[in-house]
Formats: structure tokens, sequence, C-alpha cells
């Protein structure tokens, strides 16, 4: 996807698209920044999809790791200091720690106000019961954007998008894949994602 103009204020930020991005460029890993692009043009690509919006899109999906490369210590921190809500559940998984801390980040330093955008970043890993579509678009661009993720599962992702009911069976999909990677790896699973399976579950299955 080509970058528009990239020097005109995001709606939804008090940055420019280009001081985010360099903010993300000295804060992340190479491959991690190249997925945040990937993230942000899938994110573009599904509210199109959908209808909704696509310029609270970008900023979700650029903005959804901006923590991502922090170390655990100062995830924790964050966490325990300025996010008294998070859940006891959600600190048994420290590749999960990023997501609200990026919500965070996205808040107090990018002066993000909309709640659906941070909601959308606070919940890309674990999910939650009741997701909006456009919260679901932003945890399905996630994974499948086509800059790292495998191309087969974005392919068959993109094929149920197209079927009655296709963003919950996409979703589910990618839900019933990250269980499985967390059973097959033994690490903890937190009993929002299983609740968020469950739904999507009897909603695919109606």
């Amino acid at each position: 996807m080509e970058w528009k103009n990239t020097l005109i204020n995001m709606v939804y930020t008090n940055s420019t698209i280009d001081e985010i991005r360099n903010w993300l460029k000295e804060n992340l890993y190479e491959e991690r920044y190249i997925h945040s692009l990937g993230v942000m043009d899938a994110a573009i690509e599904l509210a199109g999809m959908f209808g909704l919006d696509e310029e609270k899109a970008k900023t979700a999906g650029l903005l959804h790791d901006a923590a991502k490369c922090f170390s655990n210590e100062k995830l924790l921190d964050i966490i325990h200091k300025n996010i008294p809500e998070v859940q006891d559940c959600e600190l048994l998984n420290y590749k999960t720690l990023h997501a609200p801390v990026s919500a965070y980040l996205a808040k107090e330093k990018f002066g993000v106000e909309d709640k659906e955008i941070l909601d959308a970043i606070r919940w890309h890993t674990l999910g939650k019961c009741g997701m909006s579509d456009f919260e679901k678009i932003i945890f399905l661009a996630d994974k499948i954007e086509a800059r790292t993720r495998d191309a087969e599962f974005r392919h068959q992702c993109l094929e149920l998008l197209k079927s009655d009911n296709g963003l919950d069976k996409a979703l589910f999909k990618c839900f019933e894949a990250t269980i499985k990677s967390l059973v097959d790896r033994r690490l903890a699973i937190c009993h929002i994602t299983i609740d968020v399976y469950n739904e999507l579950l009897n909603s695919v299955i109606q």
C-alpha cells in the first residue's frame, strides 16, 4: 500500500503519521515495525470491507504494538502504576503484557482519546466478549497482515470473510489457532480468551 501525504495530521491523534512512524522505528525491532505497518494496511483494508472508519483503523493498526518491545519489567511497572484495571489473569502470559501498555501509550503519548481505538488496542491479544466490529477487525488485522504473517492463513481468513457471518468465522479461526499454539507451547491461557472462544463458537455454529 502506498503512503499518501504522510505530513497530514491523523484525525485521531495529536501527532503526524511520520512522527508516529519515527517513534515506532526507534522503539520497535525492525520486524515488529514492519509488522505494525502491515497491521495498519490490513486494518484499512478490513475497515473498507465492512464500512468502518478507515482513518480510525489506520490509527489503531499503526499503534497496536507500540509497547511490544519494552522489557517485561517495564511493562509490568507501567501496568502496576498506571493501569490498575488490568486483571491478574492478563499477567499470566508475558506475550500479552504489551496490549494494555500500548493503549496507554496511544492515549498518553499520542493523544488518542477515541475509546474504540483504545479498546481495540487494549484487547488485540486476548480479545474480549462483546467486541465491536471495529475491535474485531483490529484483532484480525494483527493476525492476517500481509507483510510478516503466513500467506495461506491470511488467504483462508479472507475467504471466510466473504461468507455469511464472515467476520465472526474468521475471528473464530484466529482464536482457534491461538489457543492451539498456546497449548502446544504449554503457555497459560487467560480465561478471557476462552470466554471469547466460546462466544464465537456459539455464533459460528448457529
